[in-house]
């Protein structure tokens, strides 16, 4: 089998058209395609179904793909540790995290990062759905719930908490809730999907004694949105304390009650466990998060 055309195959499966794998490989559509066209010659079975919404994968195509998926995982180990053959952490390092931590907590400390290590080039994948350690859609993640596919390694690296936040120009003209029963007076501002959300119980705020809900005034599929909706003075939210560290317009209220407490993993693959480059940033992640407050 060309080795060249398999490679190809892998960029147009995983992109889904003719027209995003050029893109990707810097051809043209035509040529991708009449490369596509030649492997399935040269197999003599159809690999594509080709339809108006783009491809999808025959079940031979389904079957190439998977190889082909372990194929380019395991040249990538291989190319890495090559280039980690020296003693420093060299090459390419993809960290994945949620969309708040990564727009907040890692944009503030991820320079130290960078100029201890000048040799890895990191890439933050900044995304609140979980993305594919083991296709290598990342390297490394740090999430907030433990992962659900049992071949990774996963450390807790930390703890995080959550407190109930206002702005100072909502407070004062809606009034300080002195308690829990005084929030359903209140405006809510909460997360908007929970089926997807990258933190457990992250509504708790809405959990009334009775065991009925609160209506939330507003929901947003973000929670630094819901940080911007707080300071806005549009309601009352339950944050992440890591969130509201170094924000201006937004203070902590009912400073008795505690949210729940959430983990925070460092996870990886167990074909990196000898990485330099995973072993840099977990020396890092586990000093950084030594001393913070969370």
């Amino acid at each position: 089998m060309d080795w060249d055309k398999l490679r190809i195959f892998h960029v147009v499966a995983s992109a889904g058209s003719f027209t995003h794998a050029g893109e990707k490989l810097y051809l043209s559509q035509s040529a991708v395609s009449r490369q596509i066209r030649s492997l399935e010659e040269s197999l003599n079975t159809t690999l594509f179904n080709r339809h108006a919404r783009g491809l999808s994968l025959t079940d031979e195509g389904e079957s190439l793909f998977k190889t082909a998926e372990e194929v380019v995982a395991k040249i990538h180990v291989t190319e890495q540790q090559l280039i980690e053959g020296t003693n420093l952490p060299r090459g390419e390092l993809k960290i994945t995290t949620t969309l708040s931590f990564g727009s907040t907590w890692m944009m503030n400390n991820i320079r130290s990062f960078i100029e201890k290590y000048p040799e890895i080039n990191v890439q933050l994948l900044a995304t609140d759905t979980d993305l594919d350690l083991t296709t290598r859609e990342a390297d490394v993640a740090i999430r907030f719930h433990p992962a659900q596919q049992l071949d990774l390694i996963q450390r807790q690296v930390g703890v995080f908490h959550h407190h109930l936040y206002a702005s100072p120009e909502y407070l004062s003209r809606k009034g300080r809730p002195e308690s829990m029963e005084e929030l359903n007076d209140h405006n809510i501002v909460t997360y908007g999907d929970i089926s997807h959300s990258p933190i457990r119980n992250i509504d708790w705020v809405l959990d009334e004694e009775n065991g009925l809900k609160r209506k939330p005034i507003l929901r947003i599929n973000s929670i630094y949105g819901v940080l911007q909706a707080v300071k806005s003075g549009v309601g009352i939210a339950a944050l992440p304390d890591y969130l509201v560290q170094g924000s201006t317009n937004v203070v902590r209220i009912l400073n008795d009650i505690e949210g729940p407490a959430f983990p925070a993993y460092l996870v990886y693959t167990q074909e990196a466990r000898n990485s330099k480059r995973i072993a840099a940033f977990k020396d890092f992640i586990i000093e950084q998060f030594k001393d913070a407050r969370f």
